[in-house]
C-alpha cells in the first residue's frame, strides 16, 4: 500500500470520553495520531504515487467519456444478477455514503465534455463538476501528483447515520434515551430546512432511505435494551454505546453476509467469515470468545490494532472499484407481502430525491422491503448501466450521464487505466481485446471505441468486460483492491480491535452483536417478513414469494 500522510493537522482538545466513544468527525480513533482518518483528511493510494498522475487535456477526454458510455455502457436489455436481491444495491450505496465523498467544489469549475452531432442531448457540451482540490496542499506546485480529501471520515463508523461533525450529530438526535429522530411509522423524519434534507442531495433514492430507517430503528432498539440494563445512564451514555454497537453490527453484516453474497465462491466465503470469526469459526467464537490474540485463529475483532506501517485511509482505487451503478434496476414492481400482488410499478427515476419519501407515504416499509428482497439487481457488466442514470437530472436541471462521470473521475483522479492498474496489482495485463473479454462482440466494440489501443481501456470498462470468477458478482481486478481494504478497515480501527471488548461495548452490547445478522435486524423491526425470509440463508439472496 502506498499511502500519503493524512493531510489533516487539526488536533481537537482531548476529552476523557474519547477513550471509549467514536467522535463525530473521526478524530481520536488512533490515540497516538488523533487526526488520522478524520473527515477532511486525504485519500490514500493502493499503487505507487508516481503512477497516480491525472491525465491532462486533451488526453483526459480521449476517448470521450460520453462516447464510452453510449457505446459500451448503455443497457440494451436488463442483465440480472439472479443469485442476489436488490437489498445488495441499497446496502452498497448506504455503505458508500458512510465511507467516502470527494465533496463539492465551485459551481463554475467544470469539465466540458464535447458531444457529437448524433448525440440526442440538446446541450453541447456536457458539463461535469471537477473534483475539489486538496485544501491542505501548498498552492505552489511541488512536483508530486495531486491529492484529494474525503469529506466523510475514513473509519467504518456509520457517519451516514450519525453525522460527520458535532452539529450534524446534534440535529439527528432526539435528546431522549440516546435515540435518533424517526417518525413513529419508521419513515425518516426529514428536516424542514431543505439545505439539511438528505432527499435533496444528489444520489438520494428509496434504497438509501430504507436502509437509514432500518438502522435508525436498530439504534433505538439498542438504546431500549441498554436502558433496561443500565437505568441510570444518561442520554449521552446510551447514545454513545448504542452507536458503537450499531456500527459493529453494520461491519459484521457487510463482512459475513453482504460480501459472501456478492463473491459467492467457497474459498472467498470462508475467507471473509474468517475475517470476523477466525479459522475456529462462528460456533466456537460465539460460545468461547477469543482463543488468544491471533486474528487468524479468532478473527480481527478483538485482535491488536495494526496500521501496517502507514497511516490509515481509504484510497482512490477503493472508491473507483465501488462505482457499481449497474446494480440498479430500471423498472420496479412494488408488491404486497400478503399475496405477492403488484401495488405499483415505477421507473427508477420515480424512486429518487423527494419522490422516495412520497412512495413511503403510499406503501408500507414492510411491503417496500419485501419488494426489494424479491427484485434482482443488475449484473456488473458492460451494456448494463441504468438508463435513468445515463440521463440523470441534476438539481440545477441539467442532464448528466453518470456512466460518463464514472469514466472521467478515474482519469481525473489519476487511477491508472485498466492494464496499468493490473500491472500495479501484480496481475497479468490483457494482451489483446480478445483476452480482455470472453465476449467476441464486446471485444470488437472495445477495439473500435479505443481505436485499437488496449492500453487506453478505462479501468471501469475493463472490470465490467473481464470474465467473472465463478460465483463472483464483480471482477477479479476489483476484488484485489476490495480484499486488501476489507481487512484493513477492521485492522486499523481500534473499536474493532483492541477496544472490541465488553468493557467498551458492555456485555449486553457484545451479545447483541453476536446474535444479530441482517435477517435478525429485519425481523426485529418488521416481523411480518418472516415467511419471506423462511429458508433464506442470507438476507441478500432472493426471498421467498409470499404466495408460495
Amino acid at each position: 500500500m502506498h499511502l500519503p500522510a493524512s493531510g489533516a493537522e487539526h488536533r481537537p482538545p482531548w476529552q476523557p470520553a474519547y477513550a471509549a466513544t467514536r467522535t463525530p468527525d473521526g478524530t481520536y480513533n488512533d490515540l497516538g495520531d488523533p487526526p488520522m482518518g478524520r473527515a477532511g483528511s486525504r485519500f490514500g493510494r493502493n499503487v505507487p504515487l508516481e503512477r497516480t498522475r491525472p491525465e491532462l487535456l486533451p488526453e483526459l477526454l480521449r476517448p470521450s467519456p460520453r462516447t464510452v458510455s453510449r457505446e459500451l455502457m448503455t443497457r440494451v436489455r436488463f442483465q440480472p444478477a439472479t443469485a442476489l436481491n436488490s437489498l445488495v444495491a441499497a446496502w452498497l450505496q448506504f455503505m458508500v455514503k458512510d465511507w467516502l465523498s470527494h465533496g463539492t467544489g465551485p459551481t463554475d469549475d467544470l469539465w466540458r465534455v464535447p458531444l457529437l452531432e448524433t448525440d440526442p442531448w440538446p446541450d453541447h457540451p456536457m458539463v461535469i463538476p471537477r473534483t475539489p482540490a486538496d485544501p491542505t496542499r501548498p498552492s505552489e506546485p511541488d512536483g508530486r501528483p495531486p491529492t484529494y480529501v474525503n469529506a466523510q471520515t475514513h473509519w467504518w463508523d456509520a457517519s451516514q447515520l450519525y453525522g460527520r461533525d458535532l452539529s450534524a450529530q446534534r440535529r439527528l438526535r432526539s435528546g431522549t434515551d440516546g435515540k435518533l429522530r424517526i417518525r413513529p411509522d419508521g419513515v425518516l423524519a426529514l428536516p424542514d430546512d431543505l439545505d439539511l434534507d438528505p432527499s435533496q442531495a444528489p444520489g438520494w433514492w428509496l434504497g438509501l432511505s430504507l436502509m437509514a430507517s432500518l438502522f435508525i430503528l436498530e439504534h433505538n432498539s439498542i438504546c431500549d435494551r441498554l436502558k433496561a440494563e443500565y437505568p441510570s445512564w444518561s442520554d449521552e451514555d446510551l447514545f454513545q454505546r448504542a452507536r458503537l454497537i450499531n456500527v459493529a453490527v453494520l461491519a459484521k453484516i457487510h463482512t459475513v453476509e453482504w460480501t459472501p453474497a456478492v463473491i459467492s465462491h467457497p474459498t472467498t466465503r470462508v475467507a471473509m467469515r474468517a475475517n470476523w470469526y477466525g479459522l475456529v469459526g462462528k460456533t466456537v467464537t460465539d460460545r468461547l470468545g477469543r482463543l488468544g490474540s491471533s486474528e487468524v485463529l479468532s478473527g480481527i475483532p478483538g485482535s491488536e490494532t495494526d496500521h501496517f506501517g502507514v497511516p490509515y485511509s481509504l484510497t482512490e482505487e477503493f472508491a473507483t472499484v465501488y462505482r457499481m451503478h449497474p446494480l440498479i434496476t430500471d423498472d420496479w414492481t412494488f408488491r404486497s407481502l400478503e399475496d405477492d400482488e403488484p401495488i405499483e410499478e415505477r421507473p427508477f427515476r420515480d424512486l429518487t430525491g423527494p419522490k422516495a419519501q412520497e412512495i413511503q407515504e403510499r406503501i408500507s416499509l414492510t411491503d417496500l422491503l419485501y419488494s426489494f428482497g424479491r427484485t434482482p439487481p443488475g449484473a456488473l457488466r458492460l451494456h448494463n448501466f441504468p438508463r435513468d442514470l445515463q440521463t440523470f437530472v441534476r438539481p440545477d436541471g441539467k442532464l448528466l450521464d453518470l456512466a460518463a462521470v464514472d469514466i472521467l473521475r478515474a482519469r481525473e483522479l489519476g487511477v491508472p487505466r485498466y492494464n496499468e492498474l493490473r500491472r500495479q496489482l501484480h496481475l497479468r495485463p490483457a494482451r489483446s481485446f480478445e483476452t480482455l473479454t470472453d465476449n467476441p462482440y464486446w471485444a470488437e466494440e472495445l477495439r473500435r471505441v479505443y481505436h485499437d489501443d488496449i492500453e487506453r481501456v478505462d479501468v471501469t470498462v475493463g472490470m465490467f468486460a473481464e470474465p467473472l470468477p465463478k460465483g463472483f458478482a464483480f471482477s477479479d481486478t476489483a476484488f484485489r483492491i476490495f480484499i486488501v481494504m476489507a481487512s484493513r478497515r477492521l485492522n486499523s480501527d481500534r473499536f474493532f480491535t483492541r477496544d472490541y471488548t465488553p468493557q467498551v461495548y458492555t456485555p449486553v452490547g457484545m451479545r447483541w452483536i453476536r446474535d444479530t445478522d441482517m435477517s435478525a435486524v429485519l425481523l426485529r423491526h418488521f416481523p411480518q417478513l418472516r415467511p419471506a425470509l423462511s429458508g433464506v440463508a442470507n438476507a441478500f439472496e432472493p426471498w421467498s414469494s409470499a404466495s408460495a
